[in-house]
């Protein structure tokens, strides 16, 4: 028996919207199709036709009315995201909107308002709960293997200039609404269920732009582990994305190679405070012999992204439960919104 397809709308061919909602729904043809586009670049529009056999829009508002379309993907410049989103559910439309959800946590929260009111889905497009180094890493820490995780470091290093519209304050660009939802997002998870308290740092580094391209923030809490996510345009020497630090071990690596070592605390020797100076004046040492893991994403079974929209279609055609609703993500626009506050650029 055929599947019953989403018909899917996406407005904006750019980066996004051609290179990854594109490239994800061409694979699923058995659940998804793409019946419609909208774009103000005639090439791109021609370029869609040809390759999705759909209908091409020159205004966002000739893509609303389009019947046949049931999922609007909403793949324009951060600023439009609220706006377009809005008006998508207004229309009638199941709306993916892309990361950031939206440039202020007022409009998200109209944003979720709105769904309700009108009983359409709203899904944010954080695909990276789908990567499959975040799983792992989560599978690592869940196992128990590294005791209480102390401290989380995920880190987006590079060196280089930026000078494209998302650069620019007036379109809602800069590092921390571009980057830093993925490993925002990813922080909130592993951060746990506390709501965190927020310490940010931004810089304008290298960017031609007025946004910033140097970003640190940190989430810190009683019960739970500190989470560090730094966004650089000037580091020449990159270091580690993952840093995950336990009280019986660690965790290193990158999106494709993760190592971590463990002990088993039963064999340590047991130990008490001595408050006699030692012997030969030294510190304390003791041999910890390690167990050590590693991960390839090579090897690794999981779809990856491409799982946001198998779990979507099973929303949307099989009455399951959204998988990355928005009220999840609403938790990181508070998290930018302090930022914004603390640390202006």
């Amino acid at each position: 028996m055929a599947k019953e397809k989403v018909k899917v709308g996406i407005a904006g061919l750019g980066r996004s919207g051609w290179g990854i909602h594109g490239r994800l729904l061409d694979p699923l043809k058995d659940k998804y199709q793409i019946v419609a586009v909208f774009d103000k670049n005639p090439a791109r529009l021609k370029e869609a036709n040809e390759r999705f056999g759909c209908r091409t829009y020159k205004t966002y508002g000739a893509l609303l009315k389009d019947k046949e379309v049931e999922l609007v993907i909403v793949a324009m410049p951060n600023k439009l995201h609220a706006k377009c989103s809005m008006e998508a559910l207004n229309a009638g439309k199941n709306v993916v909107c892309e990361k950031p959800m939206a440039t202020s946590l007022k409009d998200a929260q109209k944003m979720i308002a709105i769904a309700k009111k009108k009983k359409k889905l709203l899904s944010i497009f954080q695909n990276a709960r789908y990567a499959i180094d975040f799983l792992k890493v989560q599978d690592v820490i869940k196992s128990g293997l590294l005791g209480r995780i102390v401290h989380i470091r995920i880190a987006y290093h590079g060196f280089s200039r930026r000078w494209d519209w998302q650069t620019l304050k007036k379109f809602g660009g800069g590092s921390m609404n571009n980057t830093g939802p993925h490993p925002i997002d990813q922080s909130l998870v592993l951060f746990g269920k506390e709501e965190p308290k927020v310490f940010c740092l931004r810089d304008k580094a290298l960017t031609l732009g007025d946004a910033d391209d140097h970003v640190k923030v940190i989430l810190h809490g009683k019960k739970s582990p500190t989470v560090e996510v730094e966004i650089t345009a000037a580091c020449p020497y990159p270091q580690s994305k993952w840093i995950v630090m336990g009280t019986q071990g660690g965790l290193s690596g990158s999106a494709v190679e993760l190592k971590w070592k463990y002990f088993d605390p039963k064999k340590l020797l047991k130990r008490k405070v001595e408050e006699e100076p030692t012997p030969d004046r030294s510190y304390n040492r003791e041999e910890i012999k390690f167990i050590e893991g590693s991960w390839k994403a090579e090897d690794d079974k999981n779809p990856g992204e491409v799982g946001f929209y198998l779990d979507l279609y099973k929303t949307l055609k099989e009455k399951k439960a959204l998988h990355i609703t928005p009220e999840s993500v609403l938790r990181q626009m508070r998290v930018l919104e302090q930022c914004r506050k603390m640390a202006p650029v």
